[in-house]
């Protein structure tokens, strides 16, 4: 095929060339332009399109629907109407290939069939289907719903759809209402687009006659999406067509306010800029040009870092301007992504925003907690959710930006499991959490057992809120330094780093450089070590400028401008990476902080910031410590025993966060709120029990060679 693609010069000779990568079990033949076709791929999975397995959407969604249709059970007893059951509204907000929605067209579709049963019998049927599949088509047709980023996963969605309702003689194209492309996370609400502001309460930028606008317009695509909705089996495709292209068409000035208001934040960085931009776009909406940056708009929604927003308000005016507007259920598998990656991974703006959009959030949460907290919005009072998480959806920023807030705003966890093994072969445990809108009255359960409260915590005790960081524990906790750049290190195992050797030649030619060459540890060789020894040292010129630098240690400056220098100057620009070019010599946080609480002091606790057992152990001064480890100006052995202890390890690991498996120690959690035993710096006993398991410990591990 690489030779003959290259070659073709008709549609036959493509025709040709391709034959061999199309699944033609799925496409058999050539299709019109804008068709799909379906050929194997390993992009799917990539995409992170791919199916989560039944053995988890089966019990989430059956958990997820249980509290709304027990509600719509009359008093007798008896199932819902056929009618109750079709005005629900299910959602997926990042719904992959459908599996979540495949499964919610089931049991609502057997909902269905039940309420036929109980309330007088089925309507007519057609003579090509039956009973089972003729209620999954009326429930994928009224009640389904799903968004997601990726444009492949939306076609997918439509497939596994397709093929549960077996609509053979139903285009593909059926539910192009109901499952879109877009960005869950990225929308305003109507009334912010009327405001034309990203922020809720900003005032209209012209008062009556835009925000009347914008409400006859989705007031028009509402009624028309109605009749897409409630089509019968008369109804052709070419009209159902026709009516989602005049609903598509009645909210594209709608869609574009919208998409120019979030285009404003996106593109600039600071406050002000985006306002400047901001205001220039209303000025636009105002005089009738703002439709010149519709081509670039829609460029950007494919770009390698894309805009695709979705404004759930005008998108789902059905579900949004009904009494007791939202969906009745979402559920769903979001994406994991540690906030630290979020950047990296969409940009910066991209986490300026979805702090933005949730207020009390922290830029270290991981990105499932904004799908949480967006699901959460997105729900009607009375109205549930299930969702798949990390298990840091109960720890540290994850859990303060997501189930704390949601259970301190009317939320109520009414079923949970902590530790859920990915079924087949990926070593993967997640969490699964249910949530009620409102007050809930029914029995809840945390992991298979009946309790009565479920906290933030995922824990049948105590709040939802931290614990209060103790002014006794302050300025005691200190993160090692992080060096932005390997380039800085002598080490022998690490090929950015400058070998040992080179470092002994150097400090043999110029003395002067063991000034600003130190010891380097981190929390492997802590953790690993038997003797908390380290292997590499590091080039740190404090905070002295580069005149100094270059005039008393030239050799020195001469390698970390080869190699630390380029890394920095490819950073973006943004406020911070123009500091880090800027100095580029210097470490990107020194911790002068920690530097001056450790100056009097010979020796200091440390841990590692991940480790699978929580173990302190006392350092040397005079060294730099990584990043990776926590350090405290804590010199006794009675620190070292309150710390190493029982009671400090179960305080941890509730309060702290994990990753993967292992215990990430952050002191804001962990050690500032922990109530040390009173009196404990005085106390002989606490003393002497810690010194004598500390030198036991040491002397078992250097007899043993193990760290």
């Amino acid at each position: 095929m690489s030779k003959a693609l290259p070659a073709a010069t008709s549609i036959a000779d493509l025709h040709a060339a391709l034959r061999p990568i199309v699944d033609q079990g799925a496409t058999p033949d050539l299709v019109p332009p804008g068709a799909m076709v379906l050929q194997p791929s390993q992009a799917r999975r990539r995409s992170g399109s791919h199916y989560t397995p039944r053995a988890l959407t089966e019990p989430i969604v059956r958990t997820t629907l249980a509290p709304i249709l027990k509600r719509l059970r009359g008093p007798d007893g008896l199932p819902p109407r056929p009618e109750q059951i079709l005005d629900l509204k299910v959602c997926d907000p990042a719904m992959g290939s459908g599996a979540f929605l495949v499964e919610a067209c089931r049991q609502l579709g057997d909902a269905l069939i039940e309420a036929w049963q109980a309330h007088g019998g089925r309507p007519p049927i057609p003579p090509d289907e039956d009973e089972v599949v003729f209620a999954r088509r009326l429930v994928a047709q009224r009640c389904l719903y799903g968004v997601d980023k990726n444009p492949t996963a939306v076609d997918l969605a439509k497939v596994s759809l397709w093929l549960v309702t077996l609509a053979r003689e139903h285009p593909f194209t059926f539910l192009d209402h109901a499952l879109r492309h877009g960005d869950s996370l990225v929308g305003l609400t109507q009334r912010q687009i009327e405001a034309f502001h990203w922020q809720g309460d900003a005032p209209r930028f012209q008062a009556g006659f835009e925000t009347m606008q914008v409400r006859r317009q989705v007031e028009q695509a509402a009624a028309l999406r109605a009749e897409i909705r409630h089509a019968g089996e008369d109804i052709s495709d070419a009209a159902l067509r026709a009516l989602w292209h005049d609903a598509d068409q009645a909210l594209a000035r709608v869609r574009l306010y919208g998409d120019l208001v979030l285009a404003a934040f996106f593109e600039e960085g600071k406050a002000k800029e985006r306002e400047r931009r901001r205001a220039a776009y209303a000025a636009e909406v105002l005089d009738g040009s703002a439709h010149q940056h519709l081509a670039r708009l829609e460029e950007w929604r494919h770009a390698d870092l894309p805009l695709v927003p979705f404004h759930w308000a005008i998108e789902f005016p059905e579900v949004f301007q009904r009494a007791n507007p939202g969906f009745d259920a979402v559920v769903g598998n979001p994406p994991f992504l540690g906030g630290s990656k979020i950047s990296s991974s969409f940009g910066p703006a991209y986490l300026d925003w979805v702090l933005e959009l949730h207020e009390e959030s922290h830029g270290n949460a991981d990105l499932v907690a904004h799908f949480f907290r967006r699901a959460f919005t997105l729900i009607r009072d009375g109205g549930t959710l299930g969702l798949i998480a990390t298990n840091t959806i109960a720890q540290g920023d994850t859990r303060s930006s997501g189930l704390r807030w949601i259970c301190t705003h009317g939320g109520a966890i009414y079923a949970a499991r902590k530790r859920v093994p990915w079924p087949g072969q990926a070593a993967v445990i997640v969490s699964v959490v249910h949530i009620h809108n409102g007050p809930y009255h029914g029995v809840r359960y945390l992991d298979g057992r009946e309790v009565e409260t479920i906290t933030a915590f995922l824990f049948h005790r105590g709040g939802h809120d931290d614990p209060a960081r103790l002014a006794a524990n302050a300025r005691n906790s200190f993160k090692g330094a992080m060096i932005y750049g390997q380039g800085f290190l002598f080490a022998d195992d690490d090929p950015k780093a400058t070998p040992l050797a080179e470092m002994e030649r150097l400090i043999a030619a110029n003395p002067a450089c063991r000034e600003v060459i130190f010891p380097y540890i981190g929390g492997e060789e802590l953790n690993s070590s038997p003797t908390h020894a380290h292997h590499r040292y590091v080039i740190n010129f404090g905070d002295r400028d580069e005149a100094e630098c270059r005039q008393r240690w030239p050799e020195l400056m001469a390698i970390v401008e080869a190699k630390v220098k380029p890394e920095r100057l490819a950073l973006r620009d943004t406020a911070d990476g123009q500091r880090l070019k800027k100095t580029w010599w210097l470490f990107a946080r020194n911790r002068p902080e920690l530097h001056a609480a450790i100056a009097p002091l010979t020796r200091v606790l440390a841990n590692s910031q991940v480790s699978a057992h929580l173990a302190f152990a006392f350092l040397p001064t005079g060294m730099v410590y990584a990043h990776t480890l926590y350090a405290y100006p804590l010199t006794t052995y009675a620190a070292f025993c309150a710390l190493q202890a029982r009671p400090h390890e179960f305080w941890a690991r509730f309060f702290g966060s994990s990753m993967k498996d292992d215990l990430r120690y952050t002191p804001s959690d962990c050690f500032e709120t922990f109530p040390f035993p009173e009196g404990w710096e005085t106390r002989p006993a606490l003393e002497a029990a810690g010194r004598e398991y500390y030198e036991y410990r040491a002397a078992l591990m250097r007899r043993t060679n193990e760290g």
